[in-house]
């Protein structure tokens, strides 16, 4: 068996998922974030968009861990960045000779028997917490540092440019970076999936899903609606934009800097509790007059409503407010 994949993080910008789909993509490994809590900038629109396409998605984490313990923080940082979306791929460490030049910025010398530590670190945590868990890194970092035996244990996505396959124990093979992909901007990397592990997981009743009921919408909660955060926006502005407080929007979301906030990012947002406010998911294709259009209201009272800083750019996925 073989499926089509690729990798992206926030580096490859605005991902148009729909057309990565149609070009016969079968599955994506987005990159969540690194370190303890670093969410990747595009990972919450990505998430959002593959699980809305129902594109069959795994994530990443990269690491930055300098002993057992800070690889199992970056493991629960990882966790608290997936829950709310649907995985059907496995949950990935990324460890590679980036990790260790930290490691030893931070006075860390990095061994085979330390390096094997984290991974196993962070992949027993993952597995504790219910999901499937996978290593990546490339052939010299394996060689050097991680041995064959890893690969037995965990799932593994072996990262290798070349035309050939050489046959090495994995379930995803990353064999390029210089894809070139519709939907994408630049170069991005490919991937051939040896495994489909999207009814292994289900089957198997890991990553929150059932084998025997259907897997749980990644959708808000009905008492949350979603807004996609736009350039110059500030976490108090969107909280009093929709009535809600600063320390409940950084609670609700896993932000740690209320002063830090992404453009791209997607946020939980509570409705409105008295009940008359009415909201909208923007569709591709959607312009702010049609919208106004079709509730009966203006594209001047949107703007005022939703503190769009230009009418002529909306975003599909977007939840904006009508009245």
């Amino acid at each position: 068996m073989s499926m089509k994949g690729l990798d992206v993080s926030e580096f490859q910008g605005e991902v148009d998922w729909e057309r990565v789909k149609a070009a016969g993509y079968q599955f994506a490994m987005l990159r969540a974030g690194y370190g303890f809590s670093t969410v990747d900038k595009q990972f919450k629109r990505n998430a959002s968009e593959c699980n809305r396409i129902g594109l069959p998605i795994g994530a990443y984490w990269f690491c930055y861990a300098i002993s057992p313990q800070t690889a199992v923080q970056e493991a629960d940082g990882c966790i608290s960045t997936i829950s709310g979306y649907r995985l059907d791929y496995p949950v990935c460490y990324d460890i590679e000779h980036a990790s260790v030049a930290y490691a030893a910025g931070e006075g860390v010398t990095m061994t085979a028997n330390l390096a094997k530590n984290l991974v196993q670190s962070f992949c027993n945590r993952i597995e504790a917490k219910g999901y499937y868990a996978m290593f990546y890194t490339n052939k010299n970092f394996l060689d050097t540092y991680l041995g064959s035996s890893l690969p037995s244990r965990y799932a593994f996505w072996y990262a290798r440019y070349n035309d050939s396959f050489d046959g090495t124990n994995c379930g995803i093979w990353q064999y390029s970076s210089q894809g070139n992909v519709p939907g994408i901007s630049g170069n991005v990397d490919l991937d051939e999936g040896f495994i489909d592990y999207a009814p292994v997981i289900k089957s198997a009743g890991l990553n929150h899903l059932s084998g025997d009921s259907p897997a749980p919408s990644p959708s808000p909660a009905p008492e949350y609606i979603t807004y996609v955060i736009q350039p110059g926006d500030t976490l108090s502005e969107i909280a009093q934009r929709y009535g809600t407080t600063v320390s409940t929007l950084t609670s609700l979301n896993g932000i740690s800097d209320p002063n830090k906030i992404y453009a791209g990012n997607t946020l939980k947002v509570p409705e409105s509790e008295g009940g008359s406010a009415q909201y909208y998911t923007i569709r591709p294709g959607d312009t702010l007059s049609g919208i106004a259009q079709k509730f009966g209201t203006t594209v001047n009272a949107l703007v005022s409503l939703n503190g769009i800083p230009d009418p002529d750019k909306i975003y599909a996925g977007n939840t904006i407010r009508i009245r």
